[in-house]
């Protein structure tokens, strides 16, 4: 028997609200063990290692297997959404997918966008800083890190202006199913925005097969591989939900973690003051140090072998991305945060077939906000202590209160 699985059986409560406000000391104590730690209330084996995720994240006898929501009946558009995602489908399914939603996103959409996020960004935080000299503080979450992200992807996928507000609450609701032990009526409730969602999407569709715009849908209709196959109605909206859901919540929650984390570490506000040329690698060390997505899942197809511990068929395994960035044989000092990193090969992104299509609009939005900060802002400080999100999987804070 490995060290792993004689290991604690529930060495977290994923509930637990002190848990919750710092999970790296657990981390680092469960690396420390070893590398693949069953976790009986999860039902499922955690990766915690850098070596051992990054395993998870590419063995291809590991994959994406995606089990109805029950009772299925029940939950058909959350369901639908994911069977016919690209994130929860393997080849030969993924590699067409895959190759048709790159190429529509290969029609330059990410380059399109990036002036106009640069602009966006810097409106945003023009207006905190007047509600903070107006009022003396302001709230960074509210009024920057959560709706840019909702309008770049809105952009991106053509929604008209009077429509946006309708993406947040949606997503919202539909990615609380991706944690443990969720109530019953967040299970309802991600239901109820499923099918609004879906809804809303078809006739979006059908509006762009009637008038095909400069965004992504239009691009997402027309797109066409070299044997002629077409994104069905269903794959294309399944694609559009998971831009949205998958773009919105990592860009909410990289800025308000991170910005949070530079907050509590001045000295590397100051680096970013002195040196802007150091966004690029700040916007991936945010993504290390206080992942957004703290787990991935994969269930073995076959039986494997993962760092000493044999997975069944059927048996699921997770990346614990949080653990994995704080590998001391892979980062240096893994628990500073040091805007200026570089290597810094951190899997908050994936790795693999997996790997997140929509990687370089996140860094684009990320470090549009924090250049618009350091313009506009360059005295900013925390104003009160966050609030953090009672949810493990996704994490983020409900506010995040700064000064000048």
């Amino acid at each position: 028997m490995s060290v792993a699985q004689s290991a604690a059986a529930q060495p977290f409560d994923p509930t637990d609200s002190s848990f919750l406000a710092d999970p790296y000391p657990t981390f680092a104590a469960m690396r420390a063990a070893g590398p693949v730690h069953r976790h009986d209330g999860m039902g499922l084996q955690l990766a915690v290692t850098h070596a051992a995720a990054s395993a998870v994240l590419r063995h291809r006898s590991l994959g994406r297997v995606w089990t109805d929501a029950e009772p299925a009946a029940e939950f058909g558009a959350f369901n639908l959404l994911h069977q016919t995602s690209l994130l929860e489908n393997e080849p030969p399914t993924h590699t067409r997918l895959r190759r048709l939603v790159s190429a529509a996103f290969g029609r330059g959409h990410v380059e399109r966008l990036r002036p106009w996020v640069e602009r966006l960004a810097d409106q945003m935080v023009a207006g905190l800083a007047d509600r903070i000299d107006a009022t003396g503080s302001g709230d960074l979450l509210a009024e920057v890190a959560a709706p840019l992200p909702v309008e770049v992807i809105a952009e991106l996928l053509g929604v008209p202006q009077s429509d946006r507000g309708l993406l947040a609450p949606w997503s919202n609701a539909i990615v609380k199913m991706y944690e443990f032990d969720l109530p019953e009526e967040r299970r309802r409730a991600a239901e109820q925005a499923a099918r609004e969602f879906v809804e809303y999407l078809r006739g979006l569709v059908a509006l762009r097969r009637r008038a095909p715009g400069e965004d992504l849908v239009s691009d997402l209709v027309a797109v066409t591989d070299s044997d002629g196959a077409r994104l069905s109605e269903d794959e294309l909206i399944g694609t559009a939900v998971l831009l949205l859901m998958a773009g919105h919540e990592a860009s909410v929650n990289v800025v308000g973690n991170g910005v949070s984390a530079l907050l509590r570490h001045p000295t590397q506000w100051r680096r970013l003051l002195d040196d802007p040329s150091l966004l690029p690698t700040a916007a991936d060390e945010l993504i290390r140090f206080d992942s957004p997505l703290q787990l991935f899942e994969r269930t073995a197809v076959e039986e494997v072998e993962i760092a000493g511990v044999v997975l069944a068929p059927g048996e699921r395994v997770a990346a614990l991305l949080g653990a994995a960035a704080r590998d001391p044989l892979v980062f240096d000092d893994p628990d500073a945060l040091d805007v200026g990193r570089d290597p810094n090969p951190h899997i908050g992104f994936g790795l693999g077939i997996h790997y997140c299509l929509g990687a370089p609009l996140a860094r684009i939005e990320v470090t549009a906000i924090l250049a618009a900060l350091l313009r506009r802002l360059p005295t900013l400080s925390a104003a009160g202590t966050p609030r953090r999100r009672d949810e493990f999987v996704i994490r983020g804070l409900h506010d995040l209160p700064v000064s000048r």
